[in-house]
């Protein structure tokens, strides 16, 4: 099911590399608001309840911002390289279209993760399925409820190319072995001439 994520947006009052900084020793990432032809919006985040949101696939934030509910999508977002904390993220504007979309996205995710598990197939593979349907504008509803077949039917494929590779590999095998085989019978045969 899909989860919209209610935060606290306020706006900044000082910027450069050491308010960043700062905001950041604070609990708090620096934001921007952008998009739908609106002015652009610099806002500071709490750290912990955006990081936790962010790991909801296509989440939906719902910032409260100066008493207005902005419904935004992260577009970028920085991460320091080696400790991994957030540093900075931009935010895009959603119309109500937008915010359609990503929940049918999300819905249809755990729908077919949820059936996966309860095949006995790996859930982690579900995540490239749904996100390949939603490239192709395919029906993702439709898409989670045939996600079993089509595990399935992967799994089928790439059985048969490994055993393809492995019959390859047997041939060329066989094929050196013979190979082998017939140069030492020649060898053998020479050094029988040359003897007499």
């Amino acid at each position: 099911m899909s989860q919209d994520v209610r935060i606290e947006a306020v706006a900044r009052d000082s910027f450069g590399k050491g308010a960043s900084r700062q905001y950041r020793r604070d609990g708090r990432v620096p934001a921007v608001v952008y998009g739908s032809g609106s002015e652009v919006r610099h806002v500071v985040l709490p750290s912990h309840e955006l990081a936790l949101a962010l790991r909801i696939p296509r989440v939906v934030l719902q910032a409260q911002f100066e008493g207005e509910e902005l419904l935004v999508a992260p577009r970028d977002v920085q991460r320091d390289p080696v400790r991994q904390d957030l540093l900075h993220v931009d935010l895009v504007l959603l119309s109500r279209e937008d915010v359609a979309a990503r929940h049918a996205y999300a819905d249809a995710l755990a729908k077919a993760e949820r059936l996966a598990e309860e095949a006995g197939q790996d859930p982690i593979q579900v995540g490239a399925i749904i996100e390949e349907a939603a490239a192709n504008d395919e029906n993702l509803d439709e898409v989670a409820d045939r996600i079993v077949s089509i595990l399935e039917e992967q799994a089928r494929a790439r059985a048969e190319a490994a055993a393809a590779a492995a019959a390859a590999e047997d041939a060329a095998a066989e094929a050196a072995a013979a190979e082998g085989g017939e140069e030492a019978a020649e060898a053998g045969a020479e050094e029988a001439a040359a003897e007499e």
